[in-house]
């Protein structure tokens, strides 16, 4: 039996995400101080509350105004799934799932209230590999000019006792 070889990577151990870089993106900072919210562009007060999905499978996507802010999710999306083809190739299917379900675990436990802070991640973050890190997302979480709600009315809506 003759196999073809194929010249391409494996998509499963590439290194490095495919170069897909969007031609044109929508903006909606202040042209002075680009990453910066211009408030009137967006059309939103400093007290809007943050965007929430109507459906509760489907988790809300933050569109990227910047090509290396993709790059960089890219990259980090590209180094999960090769690392768990790495263990799964190394110990069978059941390391990378048994992974998968401790993250899913730790991923719906992890809740602070706004007020003590919001929410750390830090179990996902040893569950990755990534507790000597500090990204971006560690410090500017995008909650600093929205108004934080009281800690009874979390827990009531969190609880789903806010009838």
């Amino acid at each position: 039996m003759v196999r073809a070889v194929s010249n391409h990577p494996s998509q499963a151990l590439r290194i490095t995400p495919p170069t897909a870089l969007p031609k044109s993106y929508q903006t909606t900072s202040a042209p002075s101080a680009p990453g910066i919210p211009d408030t009137l562009r967006q059309k939103l007060s400093l007290t809007t509350p943050a965007p929430t999905s109507t459906n509760n499978k489907a988790p809300i996507t933050l569109s990227s105004t910047h090509p290396l802010e993709a790059r960089l999710a890219q990259w980090r999306a590209t180094q999960d799934s090769l690392k768990m083809e790495g263990l799964r190739r190394a110990y069978g299917i059941a390391e990378p799932v048994r992974r998968g379900m401790e993250l899913r675990i730790a991923g719906a436990g992890e809740w602070r209230p706004l007020c003590l802070g919001g929410s750390a991640g830090v179990h996902s973050d040893v569950l990755n590999g990534r507790e000597a890190e500090i990204a971006w997302e560690d410090v500017f979480t995008g909650d600093e000019l929205r108004e934080v709600p009281d800690f009874h009315s979390e827990v009531e809506a969190r609880m789903k006792m806010n009838w």
